[in-house]
């Protein structure tokens, strides 16, 4: 195996350009040497801070220090049994603490997965096993994974879909709200019965799944009139309401889970990112009678439920209770509101300031206009931004959005200082 004696990102980059698929996309060409809390070093020894948080996945930071023990305390005793073959008493204490938080006055199971995408397809998979019906409704701009039923579920064809169907059949899409764009909850509502009349009747829908707060879309929140609807709309036709708080989930908006904000519980909540602090893992939360339905061997996977991840994931809970981090959230988002709403005041090209708790973006435009998305502005100013130190993430079906995911536990001097950043490197994008 080739190693270099002293690897710069660029002779490292030349062998991942050798070894890799060029569709594993790369935001940076900067390779990891050591990370702590909000802040990473590259193997050059120049330091970052972390806005992108490995995709919302570090909500309570690279590293901490809880979080890796538990790891190395597990890592001491046992790594790997398979819990469909052995079990062991982390999956069930996990599971017993997530079904204890998640919202809805009912009983409720858990399914631990490793992958988002992997919880999306599952809930899928129990909603149709409950109610014996084939249809799903997701929404335009919606992000829900990679595998091939997530695919159609998401709502966006390029990178994501381009040249990888056909995708599953009995997969509709309604409109999702976005008053910036002239999209209002009335239409929303509007497309989905639109589709009850033209696609599909609604005895046939075996659920809806919905993102709380867009990830991948752009952190558009969906609004609580709508999440009320589909509720009243699901009661009324048998359809089960699956949250999708794969990105919002594990706190990342002010509540454990964004459904709360809305007081709207879903029948199922798919959970993962952020909730093991940077150990693969995933879940299924959802109302006891709808968990049990697929029959013994119907759900599974040999590293569903990892003892480490399990491990990290019970001390990701432990420290967000000792750190009152949902609180830290609040004040995060409002700090990053505040300063991306003053880049608004001086800048015509910042279209609009929007987020829920610390799941705060800016979108881009031109000429002022919020039609006229700009993602050469938004990638322009993420590389300008890489250069003095910052890594930043954009999204949104044009590619024009700027997301913040800082670690929680970030202090406030390096929020602080990675919003300075976005500041110059937006004036240094305008300025060409």
């Amino acid at each position: 195996m080739h190693r270099d004696p002293l690897p710069s990102n660029a002779s490292l980059y030349a062998r991942r350009e050798a070894a890799v698929p060029r569709g594993v996309g790369h935001s940076h060409q900067i390779f990891i040497d050591r990370a702590e809390n909000g802040e990473i070093w590259d193997v050059q020894g120049q330091r970052y801070i972390d806005f992108a948080g490995g995709i919302a996945v570090l909500n309570t930071g690279h590293r901490h220090p809880a979080v890796v023990q538990a790891v190395k305390d597990q890592l001491d005793r046992y790594t790997h049994t398979c819990f469909q073959v052995v079990a062991y008493e982390p999956y069930v204490e996990l599971a017993e603490r997530l079904n204890a938080k998640a919202p809805g006055n009912f009983a409720k199971k858990t399914l631990f997965l490793t992958t988002g995408a992997e919880a999306v397809e599952n809930a899928v998979k129990i909603a149709r096993a409950h109610t014996g019906r084939s249809g799903v409704i997701a929404f335009t701009g919606g992000y829900h994974g990679r595998t091939m039923m997530t695919l159609g579920l998401t709502g966006k064809v390029a990178p994501y879909k381009t040249g990888f169907g056909p995708f599953p059949a009995e997969i509709f899409h309604a409109r999702f709200p976005n008053e910036l764009h002239g999209v209002s909850v009335q239409d929303a509502i509007d497309s989905l019965e639109a589709l009850f009349k033209n696609d599909v009747e609604p005895s046939r829908v075996a659920a809806i799944i919905i993102e709380p707060v867009q990830g991948e879309g752009g952190f558009n929140v969906a609004p609580t009139a709508l999440l009320q609807h589909l509720r009243a709309v699901c009661d009324q036709h048998g359809i089960l309401l699956i949250a999708d708080e794969v990105q919002t989930g594990a706190g990342r908006t002010g509540k454990w889970f964004a459904m709360e904000h809305s007081g709207v519980a879903p029948d199922m909540i798919t959970l993962a990112k952020s909730m093991a602090g940077g150990f693969p893992i995933s879940a299924v939360i959802g109302r006891a009678d709808v968990m049990d339905a697929p029959n013994p061997g119907g759900l599974g996977g040999t590293y569903a439920g990892s003892p480490l991840a399990c491990a990290a994931a019970l001390a990701v809970m432990d420290v967000f209770e000792k750190e009152n981090l949902l609180q830290r959230a609040e004040d995060v988002g409002q700090r990053l509101t505040e300063g991306l709403q003053a880049l608004a005041q001086q800048h015509r090209c910042v279209a609009q300031v929007r987020g829920l708790g610390a799941m705060v973006a800016m979108e881009l435009c031109q000429d002022g206009n919020p039609h006229r998305p700009d993602a050469a502005l938004a990638k322009a100013l993420a590389a300008h931004a890489a250069q003095r130190g910052l890594i930043l993430l954009t999204c949104g079906t044009y590619g024009n959005v700027v997301r913040i995911l800082v670690p929680l536990t970030a202090s406030d001097a390096v929020i602080d200082e990675g919003l300075a950043i976005i500041g110059a490197s937006l004036q240094a994008a305008l300025a060409g």
